[in-house]
């Protein structure tokens, strides 16, 4: 395979970790300085952006099936195009479930959320661009022992927010919906560690 060819997959990787940072900014961006009125147009912001990782998606499984050598194993190739995709759809999901559930204040778990997932979107991007280079191990092992560590400070973060919850509000209306907001909050940072699982495997199998 040419190396042009090889590139096609990382820089697709790439592009989609890239897609994932701008929903994860979109998401601070509303949630930071909420107004429940301007909710449904930042839905249709974060929704161009989960479309755009689709179609970096699409193109990906277009390649592949056309490709007789691969840099990787199609599996994982397969794994881990899912696995980034999955983070941004995790976020759209975050919006969606504010705006079903009639949210009209924000709480400052919520924010301290959305700081982390920007973080955990990052080092996952500079994980994708540091990639192409995996045979070498140019410094993936310290992002992915940092993804791992991001996540378990959104465990921490979301077993405080849920305590709060359960404690100070009487609300049962109230409790069922951030509940589900912040399962939902926690699952972008675990979205976030899937994807340094699979880099981590792929390098253990490759080096």
């Amino acid at each position: 395979m040419s190396k042009k060819g090889e590139r096609f997959y990382f820089e697709n990787f790439i592009a989609c970790a890239a897609c994932s940072c701008r929903a994860a900014a979109l998401l601070e961006e509303t949630l930071g300085g909420f107004d429940a009125k301007d909710l449904p147009g930042k839905i249709e912001q974060m929704h161009v952006i989960e479309h755009e990782g689709d179609g970096l998606k699409h193109e990906m499984m277009a390649e592949l099936m056309r490709a007789f050598i691969t840099p990787i194993e199609r599996e994982d190739i397969i794994l881990l195009s899912q696995n980034i995709d999955e983070v941004t759809d995790c976020i759209e999901d975050v919006l969606l479930r504010v705006y079903v559930n009639n949210v009209n204040l924000v709480n400052p778990e919520t924010v301290r959320f959305t700081k982390l997932i920007i973080r955990c979107c990052e080092a996952m991007h500079q994980l994708m661009q540091r990639f192409p280079d995996f045979k070498r191990n140019a410094g993936l092992h310290d992002l992915i022992v940092e993804i791992n560590a991001l996540e378990e400070e959104g465990d921490r973060l979301f077993i405080t927010s849920m305590r709060k919850l359960h404690t100070e509000s009487s609300d049962p209306v109230e409790i069922i919906a951030w509940r589900e907001i912040y399962i939902y909050l926690e699952k972008c940072v675990d979205a976030c560690e899937h994807v340094a699982d699979v880099i981590e495997s792929v390098v253990m199998k490759n080096t």
